[in-house]
């Protein structure tokens, strides 16, 4: 149902993903405006990313053979496009949490997905950017000990063009996955922030501020000479513009934090989230998953395998579902057969419990 908007504004349909697997053809300019207190003025504008298709190809497979989601799942990731909210998903190991980021971006063509992996040791500025001082320092010495005059042993002190550095500071600084999802944009990036339940406790208190203002600050930059730095990102040979030791962004990233449900998260953070839980693929949903990176054929031979997967993940889940396609590759080679005894004592090895590890 669209919901009319007051005003002069006409009619605008909000839920713009449709989890289906096919790009849209008007992309990201689908979405509908952020919400006033989401709105953002970070600038200069930078050009969108290059859309890259073999990292979610690899992730997702064939889009032919994707299940479609279910419209209680659709509308909440709409709400937190809309909203401009990060979206928080829980749910077992397998049930789709980190592919959900993938499917999201290559529908709105959003390019690349940036990836965090969260562990204990994660800290807030590791995903921001991260300086080299020390490479920055030696560069600087070899420079000195190059341009010493003939006939010194060390570099003078009193001529300023022997102490040049060797490249200009932003040659030292290289974003993070946070760091560049937050620049400013024309559309938004995609950001995968992964397992944010292992995180150190500090973490998530300390995403807020970030959440919240869609900005933080370089303090290499904001005390450099210069006024704008060009920056290396994330992204592989890509550079930014940094004014004034701050980024700033145009349009809110779409965010989506990945939980396994081993903690709880502080109440504020929470608030500023939109939760969906998923729950255990079930048998065509996996025939799906299967079908998308082999093939319908493959998937239908392997229905056995997926059945019994799915009992064995219902009694006592931890079974992901890249243990499934193991499975179903094996099959797909020259060896033990479903049907024989060898065939039962191979599983036991590739559908080893994640917490029998």
């Amino acid at each position: 149902m669209t919901v009319p908007i007051s005003g002069n504004s006409a009619t605008r349909e909000w839920r713009v993903f449709r989890g289906d697997g096919v790009p849209r053809p008007d992309g990201a300019a689908a979405l509908p405006p952020a919400p006033p207190w989401r709105t953002f003025h970070g600038g200069p504008p930078l050009p969108p990313p290059r859309h890259e298709e073999r990292e979610t190809d690899r992730r997702l497979g064939a889009f032919a053979h994707i299940m479609p989601l279910d419209q209680a799942t659709l509308d909440v990731v709409n709400a937190a496009l809309c909203l401009r909210r990060p979206l928080l998903v829980t749910g077992p190991p397998g049930s789709g949490k980190s592919t959900l980021a993938y499917q999201i971006a290559h529908e709105l063509r959003l390019g690349r997905v940036l990836y965090w992996p969260i562990s204990s040791r994660t800290t807030l500025q590791q995903g921001l950017y991260a300086y080299d001082a020390i490479g920055r320092v030696q560069d600087t010495a070899v420079l000195r000990t190059s341009t010493k005059p003939a006939g010194t042993t060390t570099a003078p002190t009193d001529t300023p063009g022997h102490l040049t550095e060797p490249h200009s500071i932003g040659d030292y600084i290289v974003l993070g996955p946070l760091g560049t999802a937050l620049l400013p944009r024309e559309r938004p990036r995609v950001l995968l922030v992964d397992e944010l339940d292992k995180s150190d406790m500090d973490l998530p208190n300390d995403l807020l501020s970030v959440f919240e203002e869609g900005a933080y600050a370089i303090p290499e930059l904001v005390r450099a000479r210069e006024r704008e730095v060009s920056v290396l990102t994330e992204d592989a040979h890509v550079r930014a513009p940094v004014v004034e030791g701050r980024v700033q962004c145009r349009e809110f990233p779409v965010v989506v934090v990945t939980s396994n449900g081993e903690r709880e998260f502080p109440p504020a953070f929470l608030r500023r989230c939109l939760r969906l839980a998923l729950p255990v693929p079930g048998p065509e949903a996996l025939a799906a998953m299967v079908a998308a990176h082999f093939s319908a054929e493959v998937a239908e031979e392997a229905r056995d395998i997926i059945a019994t997967f799915h009992q064995r993940s219902v009694d006592g889940g931890s079974l992901a579902i890249d243990q499934l396609l193991n499975a179903v590759h094996l099959m797909t080679q020259a060896g033990p057969r479903p049907q024989s005894g060898h065939w039962d004592e191979l599983m036991t090895a590739v559908w080893r419990r994640l917490n029998d590890y």
